[in-house]
Parts: C-alpha cells; structure tokens; sequence
C-alpha cells in the first residue's frame, strides 16, 4: 500500500508540473511584442525578435549581430522588418561613430 501512495503521489507530482510547463510555454510567447516599446524584450527574446527583425534583409549574419547588440542595450526591437525605430528611442539613438544608425 506505502507503494502505491508513493507511484501516487509521484505521478501526482509529475502531472502538475506539466500543466504548470504549459502555462509558462503559453505565456513566453507573449513575451515579444509586435509593437516594440522601450523595455518590452527581454534579454532572453532578443535572438527570435531579431530573427523577425532582419527577417527580409540580404545581410542577415550583420543584421542579427547589430539587432541583438541593440536589443540587449536597450530591451526593445521596432515591429516589422524595417523603419518603426520610433517605438524605440534607444534602439534609434544608438549611432556608430560616423553618426549613422548602430541598429538595423
């Protein structure tokens, strides 16, 4: 009987974990956001809004690498695959040092 409480409370155990892994699955997704905004990244949802990002570009390697830099810096990704920086005032502010844009 000490068993089958055990194998019980076990898969009890397992079982509630699941559902908890699906909600948090569901809810990481919400976590990039389509309209940008300062802070509306998270460090760990830079590479798949800059995969978005530069989805459309010729130059994806230099693209990937300058939109991460970005988004580390400043928490955001414009929406789309070009212009819209002004959801982002420091993804559009940061310049290189010849005065151009340091963000794709």
């Amino acid at each position: 009987m000490t068993k089958f409480i055990t194998v019980w409370i076990v898969f009890s155990f397992l079982f509630a974990t699941q559902f908890s892994n699906a909600n948090e699955l569901e809810n990481s997704s919400e976590s990039i956001h389509t309209e940008g905004g300062e802070g509306s990244v998270k460090i760990g949802d830079c590479p798949a809004a800059c995969d978005v990002r530069c989805s459309a570009t010729s130059h994806k390697s230099a693209c990937l690498m300058y939109c991460n830099q970005c988004c580390k810096k400043c928490l955001c990704v414009p929406s789309g695959t070009y212009g819209n920086k002004e959801e982002c005032p420091c993804y559009n502010n940061w310049k290189t040092q010849e005065g151009g844009p340091k963000c794709p």
